[in-house]
């Protein structure tokens, strides 16, 4: 799907994304995110800079979008989950209890994050916007992937419009005071 080529606009980059995406806003964010952090070929990862820290690539994707899902309500009910299906490991210190809990929570919704940046670059490979592949070393098991780290390209003329740069203001008289001088001396 070569539809990237006949794009000219960020609306088209959406256009293409309504076609190949469930949910389009959610996969354009992704690829926005992709492209800031790319370098000049369009390419991002296998890992990022947090803190002068190096993070997988995904992670640092899933936590740039965790604001999103912070809604206090489905959070609350995710905990009572969390704690009931705990309940017969906890050990009734509520200190312990309340850390083992925010832990598991934390899990689930980093499990979430990384499943919807998967869907989300699924999404936009299809679309033709990127492609992706695979870093680091092959392990001998039956999970072929495991060891590598998702590496993801975004298209040449898909980082050019994501990347276009703001247009100049003009200097000058009429760009400070654009009706002019109304009151001459």
């Amino acid at each position: 799907m070569e539809r990237a080529q006949e794009i000219t606009g960020v609306g088209g980059i959406y256009a293409v994304l309504v076609e190949a995406s469930n949910r389009p806003r959610y996969a354009f964010l992704v690829l926005q995110l992709v492209a800031e952090i790319a370098d000049r070929r369009g390419q991002a990862g296998p890992f990022v800079a947090q803190g002068g820290l190096p993070m997988l690539l995904r992670e640092w994707l899933c936590s740039q979008l965790l604001p999103m899902s912070a809604q206090r309500a489905r959070r609350a009910a995710l905990r009572a989950r969390v704690a009931a299906a705990l309940k017969y490991e906890l050990t009734g210190d509520a200190m312990r209890d309340a850390a083992r809990i925010d832990a598991a929570v934390e899990e689930q919704v980093q499990a979430v994050g990384r499943a919807n940046v998967s869907r989300a670059i699924s999404d936009l490979v299809r679309a033709g916007l990127m492609t992706r592949h695979y870093a680091g070393y092959a392990t001998n098991h039956k999970n072929r992937g495991g060891g590598r780290h998702a590496v993801y390209v975004v298209k040449p003329g898909v980082l050019a419009l994501l990347r276009k740069p703001a247009p100049l203001r003009r200097t000058g008289l009429t760009a400070a005071n654009p009706q002019g001088e109304l009151f001459a001396a």
